[in-house]
């Protein structure tokens, strides 16, 4: 198993926090958010980890330095010459990664109750019937990319087909639609939050080739999902927070004793 923790990003949110150190060593709960991150997908069984850096990077190269890695295979994706999003971030690490199994894809700010095995495993082709059933694919397909979704109130939704594969995207509050499908109504379609948590297949390394250095991955999966397998999973007692403010920085304690 293998997995890749965004963690170049300004943290503009958490300032004056990160006017001083990257958002990755933010403290939760006594301990910095990547050192979670990083327990939890080993708990997983992750064995190589990619870590993109931009901000304070070497802050947090020798953090993982100071604890020996801890005992696992992390490598570093250098962003310092410049941000590249979500999408041109996995483009650039690409190499970095085995190209025999799927990439797990964890934001470094989100903590969950998410089953990170579980949810890796339909990615990897090795998902059970009950699996099955929650992301609307089967045991046949070929999953080239799995979304972790869930319903919220928000503005932005990703579209999906009632076998929840992804189909397009849409702002309800300006009415705009991106799909590779002409004509897609939204109201016809399920309509689920992205949250933060995906796993690709690195067969999906080369279609980024036609992509630019910088490009949000969300824009990748949906000029791409007419010819691959995107599927959602919705977990329905998901129990997420995204620690990007510092209000929920307040609340992250309590929120770590409930799960």
């Amino acid at each position: 198993m293998q997995a890749m923790i965004f963690a170049a990003g300004l943290g503009t949110r958490l300032k004056p926090l990160t006017d001083t150190m990257p958002k990755a060593l933010v403290r939760v709960g006594g301990e910095p958010l990547i050192k979670r991150v990083i327990q939890n997908l080993a708990a997983a069984g992750v064995e190589r980890i990619v870590v993109n850096v931009h901000h304070f990077a070497q802050q947090i190269i020798d953090y993982l330095e100071a604890n020996s890695n801890f005992g696992l295979d992390i490598r570093i994706s250098d962003e310092t010459d410049g941000l590249l999003e979500t999408g041109g971030g996995i483009k650039k690490a690409a190499a970095l990664f085995s190209p025999d199994s799927p990439v797990l894809i964890h934001n470094v700010d989100i903590l969950s109750n998410v089953d990170l095995r579980k949810f890796y495993s339909i990615a990897d082709g090795k998902e059970n019937g009950s699996i099955v059933g929650e992301c609307g694919t089967s045991e046949h397909d070929t999953v080239d990319a799995v979304l972790l979704v869930s319903w919220r109130t928000t503005k932005r939704y990703l579209l999906f087909d009632d076998s929840m594969r992804l189909v397009g995207w849409t702002n309800i509050e300006t009415g705009e639609v991106k799909s590779p499908y002409s004509n897609l109504d939204p109201n016809k379609c399920r309509m689920y939050a992205f949250a933060g948590i995906h796993a690709l297949s690195p067969r999906m390394f080369k279609m980024m080739d036609d992509f630019p250095d910088r490009f949000g991955i969300i824009d990748f999966y949906l000029k791409t999902c007419a010819t691959h397998n995107i599927i959602g999973y919705v977990k329905e007692d998901l129990k997420l927070m995204d620690i990007g403010k510092l209000d929920t920085l307040s609340q992250a304690e309590s929120f770590l004793s409930a799960l």
